[in-house]
């Protein structure tokens, strides 16, 4: 079984996101249901992923400002989701070789920029709330 890089699993969950995205607003327009954010119903306060769902949805649907302003965060989500695509299409293709694990040190690294990014998004929001 092949191993798959963070990039291209996160490019992965993008792509899923996507498809919710375009199938989304057809479930919500037929029956109503909506997707509340757990933290917020309960406590009144946004979560860093506060948007996400409209902001992929808007963008989808090509409507860039709406995106932006709901969750900037989709459109690196995106980036990743569109380079995913040839990534692993190359990899499967024998072009590229397989991912090699990541050090400690990058995945210290990495934990800090997806910690620095969340507390990011956070802020913009509690700003924007």
């Amino acid at each position: 079984m092949r191993e798959f890089s963070v990039p291209e699993r996160v490019g992965a969950f993008g792509a899923l996101a996507a498809v919710g995205a375009v199938v989304w607003p057809t479930v919500t327009a037929s029956t109503g249901l909506g997707l509340p954010c757990p933290l917020r119903t309960m406590t009144g306060v946004p979560c860093p992923g506060c948007g996400l769902t409209t902001a992929a949805v808007a963008l989808v649907r090509g409507q860039f400002d709406t995106a932006l302003h709901a969750n900037p965060l989709i459109f690196g989500l995106a980036a990743l989701t569109v380079a995913a695509g040839p990534l692993v299409a190359l990899r499967a293709a024998g072009v590229l070789d397989r991912p090699r694990p990541w050090s400690p040190r990058q995945r210290r690294r990495m934990g800090w920029i997806a910690g620095l990014l969340a507390v990011a998004s956070w802020l913009f929001q509690l700003h924007r709330l």
